[in-house]
């Protein structure tokens, strides 16, 4: 087969045509390797191209790791270890080289989601977990938290019912800081002005980020919680002509993971799912991503995690606590509890422990939340029920804008401390 190849080739070259390996368009990542098919073009074959051919003859497509879109160009396409890896990018840059093809974003928003997906192995194997934990990384989207997608749905579909205008309309929005942040990205992106209202009690580093992309913050007393920051949201609407976007309520959100979010992880672990824990703030992701995975998996449960100071969703009193992002005070209208198989209840402290374990022992720096979600994913893993199971979690967002809060204050004194030497 291969000498016949080469014979075509030099036949090709003599007769002034030529052949040219094309990889097949770049899918999805996907459990399935794409492969590399040699289709006839009207181009000159160059001396690298040649080789580059006579290397893919020996490399199987088992070779070829799949990856996702918008996260490495084609020229940077990685394999296997394999002899002829060298070959391959010669032929896989000769390919690149011949392309008017970009893999260049026309702007940040077109980064945000198809975050990728990580299994937990030291953390479990302390906990003496007997399923799988498998961690899907929302800091990795461009402003670092799940929050920017919901920013995005919920600023372009209004945009396209005709309800707010780049350079007109003043955005408005209660924030406990993630979504905040996410908003204040698009709103610069696309050219909004944005007033955000937010519980003085968020970190410093959620203060700082949200000015830094332009927006206007007004805090509210801690002690009211999100609610306070509802009410003063709802004033500055009504008294300045702002337009609410209402992330508790804005069926938007729960629809962006739904189209997105649930689609993600169903693709990423080929439908083999068998519990979703995650946080409820909003309620939109774990929501918007129940309704898409659980016809597709009835058997799957889905389990929210609230925490035990302030545990609505589990039918106590509201309360103030120290997961900030979760546990809202109240059931928002975003959060279908109709969905949930069971609530895990979550202490403060424990998921600060957490957090910081995700980072010491695993590399993932992430926030009090994630390690809430963490904290619950290891107790549905550790139930006899659950061998050999895969259990599902999302990080919402990325550890360094709580620097300044109980999560890292003792590194921070630790480090302010330090001496040159």
């Amino acid at each position: 087969l291969i000498l016949h190849i080469i014979t075509t080739i030099i036949k090709a070259i003599t007769s002034r045509d030529s052949l040219c390996v094309l990889p097949h368009p770049i899918p999805p990542r996907t459990a399935t390797p794409p492969s590399i098919s040699i289709q006839a073009c009207s181009m000159k074959v160059s001396s690298s191209s040649l080789f580059g051919v006579i290397a893919l003859c020996n490399l199987s497509a088992s070779s070829i790791s799949a990856f996702s879109p918008n996260r490495s160009p084609p020229s940077q396409l990685q394999t296997q270890s394999s002899p002829s890896n060298s070959a391959l990018a010669v032929a896989t840059n000769d390919a690149a080289s011949t392309s008017s093809a970009t893999n260049i974003a026309e702007n940040v928003l077109e980064l945000i989601g198809n975050t990728p997906m990580v299994k937990l192995n030291a953390i479990p194997a302390e906990e003496g977990c007997v399923g799988e934990i498998v961690c899907k990384l929302e800091s990795s989207n461009p402003a670092n938290s799940v929050k920017d997608r919901i920013a995005l749905s919920m600023i372009t579909q209004a945009e396209e019912r005709g309800d707010i205008t780049p350079g007109k309309t003043i955005l408005v929005e209660p924030t406990s800081g993630n979504t905040g942040i996410g908003l204040a990205m698009v709103a610069a992106s696309k050219g909004y002005k944005l007033i955000l209202t937010m519980p003085e009690s968020m970190s410093m580093e959620r203060r700082v980020l949200l000015k830094a992309f332009g927006a206007d913050v007004v805090l509210t007393p801690a002690a009211k919680g999100m609610g306070g920051a509802i009410g003063k949201a709802e004033e500055i609407a009504a008294t300045q002509g702002g337009f609410l976007l209402q992330q508790f309520n804005n069926p938007d959100n729960p629809k962006i993971h739904r189209e997105t979010t649930g689609p993600e992880i169903w693709r990423d672990t080929n439908g083999e799912i068998d519990a979703l824990v995650g946080g409820v703030g909003t309620g939109g992701t774990i929501t918007g991503s129940g309704q898409y995975l659980k016809p597709l998996n009835p058997s799957m449960q889905l389990i929210a995690v609230e925490p035990a100071e302030s545990a609505v969703l589990s039918g106590g009193a509201p309360g103030p606590h120290k997961i900030q992002g979760i546990g809202a005070g109240f059931i928002p209208g975003n959060a279908d509890t109709s969905l949930l198989d069971e609530v895990i209840q979550i202490r403060g402290d424990d998921a600060m422990a957490m957090a910081r374990r995700l980072a010491t022992s695993e590399g993932i720096f992430c926030g009090i939340s994630s390690g809430a979600a963490v904290l619950a994913a290891c107790e549905v893993a550790k139930r006899p029920e659950m061998a050999g199971k895969r259990i599902v979690t999302i990080i919402p967002s990325f550890g360094e804008r709580y620097l300044s809060t109980a999560l890292f204050q003792n590194l921070w004194d630790e480090a302010a401390n330090l001496k040159a030497e």
